[in-house]
């Protein structure tokens, strides 16, 4: 036996991707559809079955955090997506704060250990860096989208529609659901949308409550969208318009500022380009775009702060009439191109813009469009992975560092919008379609992947790992276990949770705290409203147990009504909850699980859990490269606190120091 701490390989890259799916890619690898993966596996030791046993809760910030720190969220204390506000129950707060962590992060060993170590982007206590060595290089981590997604974000994703038959220019704030725009539209004035949150901005402390289907975290695939409408007119006043084009005016930051555009014809009378342009007295445009090509990197001005700043977006052409007379078109959000400051060092942003490219926008469109997916939501992550790709092999070449941890968004988010479509179909369209979309992002995936095959021919180890996965309920959705909100339908069925109403007797949006006992709040979490720990409590303390006792009872006793079956799979005592890794003072009284089949798609569940589709929630685990046994399954069920101890012992560093997991020594080539 060795108990000897030399360095397996010295040089490790984690690829992680958020949501990705064993089963799911297990099926698409067999099925010849990620054959960059399936080199990954046969060069490299994971399951068969590519599972890692996943912990609780199956959501991003915990799960990330258990994956850097080998410790369960009991431990480490990150327990939901947010967490609990002592203000008040039905208040939440930020909670991808490093500060709230408990645990050590081994990147922070591995700097210490003088590796030289960058973590990117990875949504889990690492922002801000929790260690000042030299050695360690932290980008962003505050939210799960994008590097800088949410600290650069300037101005909205937005569709234009430009037509003859549209008697002026107007803009209108969220008045599309998805970009379902007629291309017709002429008017906007009778139009009005459901206002939504941005997703994208860090918020710090939120109060929401779920009265209706729609308010939950299910209807973010129904996301609203703005629009703006022009007419087209015949080219007048500009300096350099050739013969025969047309003009429409693009409002940027909700048209405060104003581009002049020109619709061109190509020598056979058709017209095929749109140049926008700063003023109509410029002789370059800003860009030229064609129909229905993605364009990405088109850097113009956006409002902030009271005034201008440079920002990043990608457009593309849905449509545009051979004769000119109308167009559609696509506009992603706009970021600051000079935001820096969740970059440590900040160096290190001015280097990634001027060798490789800015961080790059996302879209959300097509959710349940089938035109918009690929051409909006599908083509700005293909985008996004190439500039991830791009970034990380800059950095490599370059020999930058010995340990990279990175995390990849696109499965999840994509998966966020789609996946709930793929039984039932939406909008007349079959679930197929939507399965269709999600094998879509599961191609794309395997496309990130293969950027970084070739390391395992230099030396390289490569970990593929995910956080958990997502699962298309076979049944529908009961609105409890929502990640963020206080949901209300159940629990006031049940008698435990009550809301105010108005004058005329309607429900409003707020927690009548006099006739509340419990709510339900963040995924898996019931907090009992206790005298003397809440400022509105109503529940004596010696009441506590058999009220819980009470609760669990009642939430094993609800069926579907529907099938008759039951919806919670298990219900627990915070002390008993231990079990599973969670508890604590950062958990709620009672923590539960909803039953297989009733998942929103992740995060209520248990991590062992099956979709329709063949989709489940189980995280992943692939390794190859250095040090790792090469075209072998084990039989060792690696879990997610196993996988900190695993890198730290192919790294050759010292556990950290919470870590309760332990290194799967099966897969090392060394025997220990």
């Amino acid at each position: 036996m060795s108990l000897e701490r030399t360095a397996l390989s010295n040089k490790i890259l984690i690829l992680g991707i958020d949501g990705l799916d064993p089963r799911l890619t297990r099926k698409f690898v067999d099925e010849g559809k990620m054959p960059n993966t399936k080199k990954f596996i046969e060069r490299g030791v994971a399951r068969e079955d590519l599972v890692m046993l996943g912990g609780q809760p199956t959501v991003t910030p915990p799960m990330w955090t258990t994956l850097s720190t080998g410790a369960h969220p009991y431990t480490h204390g990150i327990t939901g997506f947010d967490r609990q506000s002592a203000e008040s129950l039905d208040i939440t707060e930020y909670n991808l704060s490093s500060a709230h962590c408990k645990a050590e992060q081994l990147w922070n060993v591995f700097a210490e250990a003088g590796k030289r170590t960058l973590v990117w982007h990875w949504p889990g206590s690492a922002w801000p860096p929790t260690s000042n060595n030299p050695n360690l290089h932290v980008v962003d981590g505050t939210q799960p989208g994008a590097p800088n997604i949410g600290v650069a974000k300037v101005d909205k994703e937005k569709f234009i529609i430009a037509d003859v038959k549209t008697p002026e220019v107007d803009y209108r704030n969220s008045a599309t659901n998805d970009g379902d725009v007629p291309c017709m539209l002429t008017d906007l004035k009778a139009i009005e949308g459901k206002k939504q949150a941005d997703a994208s901005k860090i918020v710090a402390k939120q109060r929401k409550v779920v009265i209706l289907n729609g308010d939950e975290e299910g209807g973010a695939s129904d996301s609203v969208f703005d629009v703006q409408v022009s007419p087209v007119k015949e080219a007048a006043g500009w300096a350099n318009a050739p013969e025969g084009a047309k003009e429409f005016i693009l409002l940027h930051s909700e048209g405060v500022i104003r581009r002049p555009c020109l619709i061109l014809k190509n020598p056979q009378g058709v017209y095929d380009k749109i140049a926008i342009y700063k003023n109509k007295k410029e002789a370059e445009p800003i860009v030229v775009l064609k129909p229905d090509v993605f364009t990405p990197n088109i850097v113009d001005e956006a409002a902030k702060d009271n005034g201008v700043c440079l920002a990043n977006r990608c457009m593309r052409v849905l449509e545009l009439a051979e004769d000119g007379t109308r167009l559609k078109l696509w506009c992603s959000s706009a970021m600051n191109i000079s935001a820096d400051s969740v970059w440590h060092p900040k160096s290190l942003f001015k280097e990634v813009c001027e060798n490789v490219g800015y961080p790059q926008p996302l879209s959300l469109a097509g959710g349940n469009n089938s035109d918009l997916f690929k051409k909006c939501m599908l083509a700005s992550w293909d985008n996004m992975g190439k500039w991830y790709g791009d970034t990380l092999n800059y950095f490599i070449e370059k020999d930058r560092y010995d340990v990279i941890f990175t995390h990849f968004h696109n499965v999840d988010l994509e998966g966020h919008l789609i996946i709930k479509y793929m039984k039932k179909g939406h909008k007349g369209q079959e679930g197929n379609v939507f399965q269709q979309y999600l094998e879509d992002v599961y191609i794309q995936t395997d496309n990130y992947i293969g950027q970084f095959l070739h390391l395992l021919d230099k030396e390289w180890t490569v970990f593929i790992i995910s956080d958990h996965a997502q699962v298309c309920p076979e049944h529908d959705v009961p609105l409890i276990g929502d990640t963020k909100g206080t949901m209300v339908p159940i629990m006031r069925e049940l008698g435990y949770t009550e809301v105010l109403k108005d004058e005329n007797g309607n429900d409003l949006y707020e927690i009548d705290w006099n006739r509340t006992k419990a709510v339900a709040t963040r995924a898996n979490h019931i907090y009992l409203n206790i005298k003397g720990r809440y400022p509105h409590g109503i529940v004596n303390p010696e009441d506590q147990y058999e009220l819980e006792e009470q609760i669990m009872t009642d939430l094993y006793g609800y069926k579907d009504k529907k099938t008759g079956k039951r919806i919670i799979a298990m219900a627990l005592r915070n002390r008993d909850a231990i079990l599973l890794g969670l508890g604590g003072p950062e958990s709620g009284d009672i923590l539960f699980w909803l039953a297989e089949g009733y998942n929103y798609d992740h995060c209520d569940s248990l991590s062992t859990t099956y979709g329709f589709a063949d989709t489940s929630v189980s995280p992943i685990f692939i390794g190859a490269g250095v040090g790792l046994k090469s075209g072998v399954y084990t039989e060792r069920m690696i879990r997610e606190v196993d996988f900190a101890p695993t890198v730290a012992v192919v790294g050759g560093v010292r556990m950290p120091a919470q870590c309760e997991g332990a290194p799967a020594y099966q897969i090392f080539t060394k025997d220990y």
